[in-house]
């Protein structure tokens, strides 16, 4: 099968609507110059419709005009690379997607170890992030509640008793393994990090990873998050105002 035969093929199995980039097709590296002229064909064909350089989509008509990708979709574009995830949406963003928050950023923090990723989807502004962990799939919903923990002070109208009860609400749900690379994860971040976490181990009776997360503790600094005792009774244990 030839490369232009080869790509008919591979769009044909994509849903209309679908946004699509030489990674989906799965296109070998050196059949790229073919590749992005037979792309070009179909573009002028109609068959497909070029959204920016090296994305793509099938379009779908409606009763109300044609219908593009949703900003959701072509967000996740930028979290892909080689069909695996290197990449993951937080910030204010996943505050939101949380219900941490009621604002809708009109800016969606990407964090990568791998990439600086920026762009613009729509009206939405796409910038990079710092991933503290090598990102992957697996990893993902543990580094988002790390960084909930990261951004606890800088989360818009953020309330910090309704952000203290999601992530006890999330660390109770963890398994005895991934709470084991959680706490691994919280040692990469910032030590106000650990200092949250561990006083929310403690809090719990998780005595083992309370521990694990001590040593990251400067017993000099203060950090601070604005919590009360009375939400986190733990918290003169860990240094944290």
């Amino acid at each position: 099968m030839n490369i232009t035969a080869y790509i008919k093929d591979k769009i044909a199995r994509i849903d209309a609507g679908d946004a699509f980039t030489y990674d989906d097709l799965a296109i070998p590296q050196g059949e790229f110059t073919a590749a992005s002229k037979s792309l070009s064909r179909l573009v002028t064909a109609g068959t497909i419709k070029r959204y920016r350089k090296g994305v793509y989509y099938k379009p779908k008509q409606t009763d109300f005009g044609e219908l593009r990708p949703s900003d959701t979709e072509l967000l996740n574009i930028y979290l892909f690379e080689d069909n695996k995830q290197v990449a993951y949406i937080t910030g204010v963003r996943l505050y939101n997607q949380f219900r941490l928050t009621t604002q809708v950023p009109n800016v969606v923090r990407i964090a990568s170890s791998s990439k600086q990723v920026r762009g613009k989807v729509g009206n939405t502004m796409v910038r990079p992030a710092k991933s503290y962990v090598t990102v992957s799939k697996k990893n993902i919903p543990l580094l988002q509640v790390l960084d909930v923990a990261k951004d606890f002070k800088n989360i818009p109208d953020g309330d910090s008793s309704q952000i203290l009860s999601f992530l006890k609400n999330r660390i109770a749900q963890f398994s005895a393994k991934d709470l084991e690379r959680f706490t691994a994860f919280a040692k990469a971040y910032p030590p106000k990090v650990a200092a949250l976490i561990g006083a929310i181990y403690e809090f719990m009776g998780l005595e083992k990873q309370s521990n694990a997360l001590r040593e990251n503790i400067n017993a000099l600094s203060t950090y601070t998050f604005g919590i009360s005792k009375d939400i986190l009774p733990t918290i003169n244990n860990w240094n944290i105002a």
